[in-house]
């Protein structure tokens, strides 16, 4: 004979508490987590008030079997009034800091239609169903908890509504609870039969929206049920520091680190040949210009900063004058005119004997015309300045100062850097929105971003490079406050103090050296102009200096606007 165990409120009450005490099982406080979580089914309010008068679930019946693999067989009989009634199920509860709980209703069979968790019934009167609910089941210390809102969530009101549950072994203790989600409120009644397999709940009128939630403690091992975790996106948690992010960041900081032990020793080297054969030179022999090394002013700047720039153009104009390849017209202008120079060609120049990119420019400049002004540099000379780039770059590996180009190397670098930063970006929100483990994508981003900086200073220079470069550097040092040519005869001053007049636009002192330029010439007296440069009526070389100065930025302009060199 099967004796009942009839449990009123306030006793239910007192049993729920000691027994999830003993066995580690959590209640009221489980329910009041997945009041939490947006989207679940709440109380009754005005707004299902109009849905209240248009129906009624009179009966609610549900039997439920906990089944070894921890999977809960569902069976149903609902009476209704009016129209179908449709329940939104609980799917989905909060289960801790970082992770959501599932509940999946599979298996749906009977009359009744499933989509998005919510369970519409069919017909009039009754409707039978029955569902297979996965996730219900949670571990604890000693024990296992089974949790189920068995009735509620239904667009109706509920007047009474019963649950039987056997299991696969013995109760060790109940509890239920009806209301809204988060209710801590006992249901109406709970029972077990003498052998502790069979519980029994009840809970009358329940209100739109409401549930009734049903609690059951068994022995550890009596089913297989996981609980079904997804994680929750939090900020606070995708970027957790933890062994592995930490160790990834360290990681990162040796790498960084490395790079720069790498970068000393590529460009470190530079700094000691430069420090072992500095000292100042003057760039003359036998009262003749000769640069250290031969070394052009187009080829300086590219070996000094490993780019072709701007002013690296501007000085090889310059330098192809004061050499006898073209000659630079002054034109005459009025007060608030913009100044403009005219490049002519010279006849007979020997310009097979150019190099490359001076060549290039060369072609550029004139384009099959004899002469052109500044202003009009436009068209076809800005296209044909990528060739004078290029060929910049292959001359100094040509010279044997560089083992590569160093702008193929400074792309490849920068390249792989931007690659590694793009993929960092995608990696983080990945990492950030399915893991904890977003500083491992930061750590992409940071060492991305590294890489394109770091990637600008990876070209070096052979050591034949660094000791040309340090004897640039003692070149720049005379011109800067050596001696301006005491023992040169006065009659080739003026054409050896021209022809450090391109290496000054490169080290940024062209108005020391103009005025240098224009206090002299062969026979002690002014003249008029020099045999590169024509000024314009009434102009003479006391106003070379200005002159220059503003020929320079002039022409680094129009450069500039071609969009093919660096600017200043």
């Amino acid at each position: 004979m099967t004796v009942a165990l009839a449990v009123t409120l306030s006793a239910l009450s007192t049993l729920a508490a000691g027994t999830a005490n003993a066995a580690g099982i959590t209640d009221a406080a489980g329910i009041a987590d997945a009041a939490n979580t947006p989207g679940l089914p709440e109380a009754a309010g005005p707004a299902n008030a109009a849905l209240a008068q248009a129906g009624k679930i009179t009966n609610d019946t549900v039997q439920l079997e906990l089944r070894q693999d921890g999977v809960l067989h569902v069976k149903e009989t609902v009476t209704f009034e009016g129209g179908a009634p449709t329940r939104s199920l609980v799917d989905r509860t909060r289960y801790d800091d970082g992770n959501d709980r599932l509940y999946q209703v599979t298996g749906l069979k009977g009359d009744a239609t499933l989509a998005d968790a919510s369970i519409t019934l069919k017909g009039s009167g009754t409707a039978e169903l029955e569902y297979d609910v996965k996730g219900a089941v949670t571990p604890l210390a000693g024990a296992q908890e089974l949790r189920w809102y068995a009735v509620g969530g239904w667009s109706v009101p509920v007047e009474q509504a019963r649950v039987t549950l056997k299991g696969p072994a013995q109760l060790q203790n109940l509890s239920c609870f009806a209301g809204p989600l988060s209710s801590a409120i006992a249901c109406t009644e709970a029972s077990m039969d003498h052998t502790g397999v069979t519980a029994e709940f009840g809970q009358q009128a329940l209100g739109t929206g409401e549930v009734f939630t049903v609690v059951v403690g068994y022995p550890t091992g009596a089913t297989k049920g996981t609980p079904i975790l997804e994680r929750r996106f939090e900020l606070s948690n995708a970027f957790a520091l933890n062994a592995v992010t930490g160790g990834a960041l360290a990681g990162l900081m040796l790498l960084l680190l490395g790079g720069i032990g790498i970068l000393y020793w590529t460009r470190g080297r530079d700094e000691r040949v430069v420090g072992h054969e500095s000292g100042a030179q003057s760039g003359v022999e036998n009262g003749h210009f000769a640069p250290p090394d031969g070394v052009r002013p187009g080829q300086i700047g590219t070996l000094m900063d490993e780019q072709a720039d701007v002013i690296d153009v501007t000085a090889t104009i310059v330098d192809l004058a004061v050499r006898g390849y073209l000659r630079i017209d002054e034109q005459p202008r009025q007060t608030y005119d913009a100044p403009d120079w005219t490049l002519v060609q010279m006849p007979n120049a020997p310009v097979n004997s150019l190099m490359s990119y001076e060549r290039a420019l060369y072609d550029a400049i004139f384009d099959g015309r004899d002469a052109v002004l500044l202003s009009q540099l436009k068209g076809s000379f800005g296209h044909k300045l990528g060739k004078v780039r290029d060929a910049l770059y292959r001359d100094v590996v040509t010279q044997g100062w560089f083992a590569r180009r160093p702008d193929s190397v400074r792309t490849r670098w920068t390249t792989l850097g931007v690659v590694l930063t793009v993929a960092g970006v995608v990696a983080t929100v990945a990492l950030a929105w399915f893991t904890s483990y977003g500083l491992l994508g930061l750590a992409l981003i940071i060492a991305g971003a590294a890489l394109s900086v770091g990637g600008q200073h990876m070209p070096a220079k052979t050591s034949k490079g660094a000791g040309a470069l340090a004897h640039t550097l003692g070149f720049r040092e005379y011109l800067a406050g050596g001696d301006l040519g005491g023992d040169v005869p006065v009659a080739q001053r003026v054409e050896l103090f021209s022809r450090y007049l391109p290496y000054a636009v490169i080290f940024d002192s062209v108005d020391r050296w103009a005025r240098v330029v224009s206090s002299v010439n062969g026979n002690g007296r002014q003249v008029d102009h020099l045999y590169w440069y024509h000024g314009p009526a009434e102009w003479d070389l006391s106003k070379f200096a200005d002159s220059m100065r503003t020929f320079t930025m002039t022409t680094s302009g129009a450069i500039s606007s071609t969009r093919q060199f660096r600017s200043f």
